[in-house]
C-alpha cells in the first residue's frame, strides 16, 4: 500500500509540473531560456519538484546522491512544511489575484492543493522518528533562505519577480523583506508544528 501511494505521488507530482512548464513555454512572455529560468524562480515549481524527486527517491530506491539526500532523516518533514506554505501562501494571498481556466486551472489545484495535502497525508502516515529531529528538520531553512536571496539578487538585474509580495519594484525593498520575513516565520511554525504533531502521533501508534 505505501508503494502504491509512493507510485501516485511521483505519477501525480512530476505531472503537475511538467504540465505547467508546457504551458509556461506555450504562453510564454519572454525567449525560451528567460522562461525557463523564470519557471524555476517560482518557490512553487521548486517546491513541488522537490516532492517529485522525494517520491522518485522512494519509489527508485536509487543511491545517487539528490535521492539519497531526499530521503535522509528529516528531509520529509521539511518537504511537508514547505510544501504546506505553497499551499497556504496560495490560499490566503493569491488566489484572489489568479483566475485560471481550464487546463491551467487543473494544474494550479494539484500544484497548490492537492499535492500539499497529499504529502501531508503521507507525512502522517509513514513519519518515523528519525524524521522528527529538530536539527535536521532545521537544517532545510537553508533552503527558503537561498530562494530569496537568489529572487532579490536576480531581480534587480533582470526587474522580475515571480510573487507580487516580494516585487520589490512595486512596493519597496523593506515590504519586501518584511513579507518574506513573515514567511519564513510561518515556516518555522509549520516545522515545530509539524515535529510537535509527528512525536504525537508516534506515541498514539505506541499505544
Amino acid at each position: 500500500m505505501k508503494r502504491k501511494f509512493e507510485i501516485f505521488g511521483l505519477c501525480i507530482s512530476w505531472f503537475a509540473v511538467v504540465s505547467q512548464f508546457i504551458l509556461m513555454i506555450q504562453n510564454r512572455q519572454a525567449d525560451i531560456f528567460e522562461t525557463v529560468v523564470r519557471f524555476f524562480s517560482f518557490f512553487t515549481i521548486l517546491t513541488n519538484t522537490i516532492v517529485a524527486l522525494f517520491f522518485t527517491a522512494k519509489v527508485l530506491k536509487k543511491k545517487q546522491f539528490l535521492l539519497k539526500l531526499l530521503v535522509k532523516d528529516g528531509t520529509i518533514t521539511a518537504i511537508t512544511a514547505f510544501i504546506l506554505i505553497v499551499g497556504l501562501v496560495y490560499q490566503l494571498v493569491l488566489r484572489s489575484i489568479w483566475e485560471p481556466t481550464g487546463l491551467q486551472f487543473l494544474i494550479d489545484e494539484l500544484l497548490h492543493t492537492f499535492i500539499p495535502l497529499y504529502m501531508l497525508g503521507y507525512w502522517f502516515f509513514h513519519v518515523k522518528k528519525s524524521d522528527l529531529s529538530p536539527k535536521m528538520v532545521f537544517i532545510w531553512l537553508m533552503y527558503p533562505l537561498i530562494y530569496i536571496v537568489f529572487i532579490m539578487v536576480r531581480g534587480s538585474f533582470s526587474n522580475y519577480y515571480p510573487y507580487p509580495f516580494l516585487n520589490v519594484s512595486e512596493i519597496g525593498f523593506e515590504k519586501a523583506i518584511l513579507n518574506t520575513g513573515v514567511i519564513i516565520a510561518i515556516s518555522i511554525i509549520l516545522l515545530l508544528a509539524l515535529l510537535f504533531t509527528g512525536k504525537m502521533t508516534l506515541k498514539v501508534r505506541k499505544e
